[in-house]
């Protein structure tokens, strides 16, 4: 049981999952500063709102008296910082390592495909060939 946790936590892909989601973590507080302190106050000068989050709310009254508020800017802001880590990942790691991926295609030099062996048919039908040159040779 101990054997089989520790070929589970030492297998590549594991880790390769912990490296990602730390560098995933590391970008989002990027991207929600870069969203904070640029696309937030450029949206706000459009709409007249400190951050999306407030921006584009509508508030509407309900049957009891209350009000229902939807924020719609909270739902384009956490699209906007979607879009934003996607092109981050995109273009800082998937770009650049496909890149690096089809020079070492190129620079790989091609595989030649051994000639296929003979059926079993084909080399019997050899065989009696040889065979009745070999009784046309007496």
């Amino acid at each position: 049981m101990i054997n089989g946790f520790k070929e589970f936590i030492l297998r590549g892909n594991v880790i390769e999952l912990a490296v990602a989601v730390v560098i995933g973590a590391a970008f989002t507080k990027i991207v929600e500063v870069l969203v904070n302190a640029l696309i937030n106050p450029l949206i706000g000068l459009f709409f007249k709102a400190d951050s999306l989050d407030t921006a584009l709310q509508v508030t509407i009254p309900t049957l009891f008296g209350a009000k229902s508020t939807f924020a719609f800017g909270l739902l384009l802001g956490a699209i906007i910082h979607f879009l934003t880590v996607a092109a981050v990942v995109y273009f800082v790691f998937v770009l650049p390592m496909n890149k690096v991926k089809e020079r070492a295609d190129r620079l790989r030099p091609a595989v030649v495909e051994p000639e296929p062996l003979p059926t079993e048919p084909e080399l019997l039908v050899q065989i009696r060939d040889l065979l009745a040159e070999r009784r046309d040779a007496r």
